[in-house]
């Protein structure tokens, strides 16, 4: 425990910044966003075991049916979960624990750490648990994942009430619950660990999920369930480790929400990663982002001239393609930030590659600059009614003060000073997610 601590973040609130530490969370594995190894070595290595895992993958999906027919006929049992384990371990399902007697100490709630679509099932082979359909319409798919159907929830405060009225039910198996609500790779830090969870009951117990197989990524982003089950199917085998820790009991008079930080805190040091403040939200319009900027290499040439060529500045002719995505961006900053110099936004994007962490290097000073006069910002495009009033609203709320303390010297009051950065980056940051 020592040793794993000692990896863990050195204090509470430890984060990964920025976009890039929304990347490392999300799609940090060696894979990629991809899923295949980016090493020359172990590429060539997949590509030879190629053969081999079809034959693999085409046979476990015959056995895979097997262990879905036996796993809904017999009752919820040891004998149960001792004979689907051993079907598992064929289809390359090992799964491992760790300090097995505090396993079902009690606890009525797990609350585990999110890496692929299948941690409940591989939870529910070791001791009997129910994990909640939080996504999803109801039916067959979801009660064939294993899955706990609860109807449609109209809010996360009938979703509560409803668990709260399972969990005091005497008999009823205790509740497995991922807070992160989506997987990552689990190798760079956790998600923020959502509050709900942990206004159920008093007393949680965290269960530490780590997931390590050859050759493929884990929990590629973008990736399907379905693409997950192949892909485990095709590997030769994927390892599971479960790790039981102790109970913790909520506090006196501690709010839900410390309460989840108190015990995401504990979950990363155990993994010996970071406790981030990135949250599944994030995540998602992070994946969002990606998805958009890998689509502007491929798309058709005339379509890249009408998208582009009226965003090129006319000091900037015949760029080359690659730079007409870092000429985008730097447009996108340029509207939200017209007082800074083009090219120094251009050398921080070819950097960063992202609009929203050049935004913050520029507002917070990582990089210096000269702010360019207010007729700089005749050379900007043309923007829309709606997109001209937002402008002209943030400009007339935030480019002025900025002029203004270009010009004149600082506040006396640092508090004062650091009120109106903080008013400053909140105006732009609404403006640039508008």
């Amino acid at each position: 425990m020592s040793a794993r601590r000692a990896r863990g973040p050195g204090a509470p609130g430890c984060r990964a910044g920025g976009a890039r530490g929304r990347d490392k969370v999300s799609c940090g594995s060696p894979g990629g966003r991809s899923g295949f190894p980016t090493d020359g070595f172990l590429l060539l290595a997949l590509l030879l075991y190629a053969p081999v895992g079809l034959c693999l993958l085409v046979l476990r999906l015959f056995i895979g049916v097997h262990v879905f027919l036996v796993s809904c006929a017999l009752p919820d049992s040891v004998l149960r979960r001792f004979i689907v384990r051993v079907m598992c371990s064929v289809l390359g399902l090992l799964v491992r624990q760790n300090d097995p007697r505090l396993r079902g100490a009690g606890a009525k709630v797990f609350i585990a750490n999110h890496v692929t679509p299948f941690d409940h099932n591989v939870v529910s082979l070791l001791t009997s648990c129910n994990t909640p359909a939080l996504n999803g319409a109801p039916g067959f798919i979801c009660w064939s994942r294993g899955f706990m159907e609860l109807g449609v929830m109209g809010s996360r405060a009938e979703l509560v009430d409803s668990l709260k009225e399972y969990s005091s039910q005497r008999g009823n198996p205790p509740l497995l619950l991922f807070p992160e609500e989506a997987a990552t790779n689990g190798r760079a830090g956790l998600l923020r660990f959502s509050s709900w969870p942990f206004s159920i009951l008093d007393v949680v117990q965290p269960v530490a999920l780590q997931v390590r197989r050859p050759l493929v990524a884990v929990s590629v982003a973008d990736s399907s369930w379905i693409t997950e089950l192949l892909w485990t199917f095709f590997v030769p085998f994927t390892v599971y480790q479960v790790r039981w820790m102790p109970s913790v009991p909520r506090r006196a008079d501690e709010p839900s929400e410390d309460f989840a930080l108190r015990v995401q805190e504990l979950l990363a040091m155990e993994l010996g990663v970071v406790s981030t403040r990135i949250t599944a939200a994030d995540r998602t319009e992070h994946m969002k982002r990606l998805r958009h900027t890998s689509r502007l290499p491929s798309a058709p040439a005339s379509s890249q001239r009408l998208v582009a060529q009226p965003r090129v500045p006319p000091h900037l002719p015949g760029g080359a393609p690659e730079d007409m995505q870092v000429v985008a961006m730097a447009q996108q900053v340029k509207e939200v930030l017209p007082h800074v110099p083009l090219e120094v936004i251009r050398t921080d994007l070819a950097q960063t590659n992202c609009v929203d962490t050049t935004i913050a290097n520029l507002l917070e000073g990582r990089v210096s600059f000269f702010p360019e006069s207010q007729e700089a910002g005749t050379d900007l495009p043309t923007l829309s009614t709606s997109q001209a009033a937002a402008a002209s609203g943030i400009q007339g709320s935030v480019a002025a003060p900025s002029a203004k303390t270009a010009t004149k010297q600082f506040a006396k009051s640092p508090v004062e000073r650091h009120l109106s950065l903080q008013e400053r980056k909140r105006a732009l940051y609404d403006y640039a997610r508008r």
